[in-house]
C-alpha cells in the first residue's frame, strides 16, 4: 500500500478519534487527508473497507459504549457528547449496530444469543442453503474464537450466522442464507476484553481475521482457507456488536 495514502488515511482516522463529537463533513475529512474529496472517499474505503461516513459512525457507537459501560452519563448526554443531535436517531442506529438498545448494554452481563443455537444468527434472510466450513488460526492460544458471517466488513448487527469456538481450531457453519458475506473472526488475550470498546493499536492482545467476500448459492458446501487472526490496527473498523457478552453468553449456555 502507497505510504501517501496509508498516512494520509492515518491522519483522517485519528482526528475521527480525536474528534468523535463534532460535525465533521467529508470535505473536513478530505482536508485533513490533503486530498480531492473524491480521491480521498475512494482510497479510504480502499484502506479501511468501510466509507468514511460509516466509518466515523462506527467510532461514535464504539465511544458510545465505553462511555455506558464507564460513566454515569445519561443516554441522552452520551449521545450529544458522540455527535448526535437527535437522541432517538442516536438510540436507533446504537440497537441495530450493538444488538440491545443504549440503556440495556448499562446493564448488560450477558447477551442472550439468538434463537437456534450458535451457528444461528438473528438476521434470517432466508432459507438456509449452503455450508462453510475451515480453520481459524490464532496468535492467541487456548482462548474463545468468534467466527460470523456480516454483510459488510464490520462486525455490526447480528450475524446472518455465527459460532463461538472455545479456542483456535475447525468451525462449521450450517444454513448459511444465499448472498454475499464476509466472515469475520475475533479473538482477546485473557484480561484484554475491553480492548474491544478502545481504539485498536497494534497491540496482539486483540485480534481479527477476515475472508470475503464469500458467494453462497444453494446446496453449497464451501471449504474456505485458513483465516488467519492478526492485531487490530487503527485501519479496522471498530466492533460494534456487544461481541463480549454475546461470547460469555453463549459459553455460559454451553
Amino acid at each position: 500500500m502507497d505510504d501517501v495514502i496509508t498516512t494520509a488515511v492515518l491522519r483522517v482516522v485519528e482526528s475521527m478519534q480525536e474528534n468523535y463529537g463534532e460535525q465533521l463533513t467529508i470535505d473536513d475529512l478530505a482536508r485533513t487527508a490533503m486530498f480531492s474529496k473524491f480521491h480521498f472517499s475512494r482510497v479510504f474505503q480502499r484502506v479501511t473497507g468501510l466509507s468514511p461516513g460509516r466509518f466515523l459512525s462506527a467510532v461514535r457507537l464504539r465511544e458510545a459504549k465505553r462511555l455506558l459501560i464507564s460513566t454515569s452519563l445519561t443516554v441522552t448526554d452520551i449521545s450529544h457528547l458522540v455527535g448526535y443531535s437527535s437522541v432517538g436517531t442516536f438510540s436507533s442506529r446504537f440497537t441495530h449496530s450493538v444488538g440491545v438498545s443504549p440503556s440495556r448494554y448499562r446493564g448488560l452481563d450477558l447477551l442472550v444469543p439468538p434463537p437456534g443455537g450458535s451457528t444461528r444468527g438473528a438476521a434470517e434472510t432466508g432459507t438456509g442453503i449452503g455450508t462453510l466450513r475451515g480453520t481459524v488460526v490464532s496468535p492467541i492460544e487456548n482462548r474463545p474464537v468468534f467466527a460470523g458471517l456480516f454483510p459488510d466488513r464490520i462486525l455490526e448487527g447480528w450475524p446472518v450466522r455465527y459460532t463461538i469456538l472455545t479456542r483456535p481450531g475447525p468451525y462449521v457453519l450450517k444454513d448459511v442464507p444465499e448472498g454475499r458475506w464476509h466472515l469475520i473472526t475475533q479473538a482477546a488475550a485473557a484480561g484484554q476484553e475491553d480492548a474491544i470498546n478502545y481504539p485498536a493499536c497494534g497491540h496482539d492482545g486483540l485480534c481479527i481475521g477476515r475472508q470475503g467476500p464469500i458467494t453462497v448459492s444453494a446446496g453449497s458446501t464451501i471449504t474456505l482457507s485458513d483465516v488467519v487472526l492478526r492485531p487490530m490496527s487503527v485501519f479496522d473498523p471498530p466492533v460494534l456488536l456487544a461481541l463480549r457478552q454475546l461470547m460469555s453468553a453463549e459459553l455460559s449456555r454451553r
